[in-house]
């Protein structure tokens, strides 16, 4: 009922508000997660997380201080590949 009654305010249909929306939602976690991504990479002077992983192996870093990073490192970087994936099906 709310998502009619805005949509017909804003001069839209429900479904296209809707869609708007969820396009808008979706690119604000990507923002937020890439934000995160970047600090991580800032912080280790890498990319990607196979290449803090590198970095551990080569003996930059010693595996007990990436320990908790290299996890959300890889998790940020799957978060960002779907949240893309969505937004192109959008």
């Amino acid at each position: 009922m709310l998502l009619e009654q805005m949509a017909e305010r804003l001069h839209t249909t429900p479904a296209e508000l809707e869609r708007e929306s969820l396009r808008l939602y979706l690119e604000r976690r990507l923002r937020f997660t890439e934000s995160e991504l970047f600090l991580l990479a800032q912080r280790y002077g890498v990319e990607t997380v196979f290449e803090l992983d590198e970095a551990v192996r080569a003996g930059r870093f010693h595996e007990t201080e990436t320990f908790e990073d290299y996890f959300q490192f890889d998790y940020l970087e799957s978060q960002r590949d779907s949240l893309r994936e969505m937004l192109e099906h959008l």
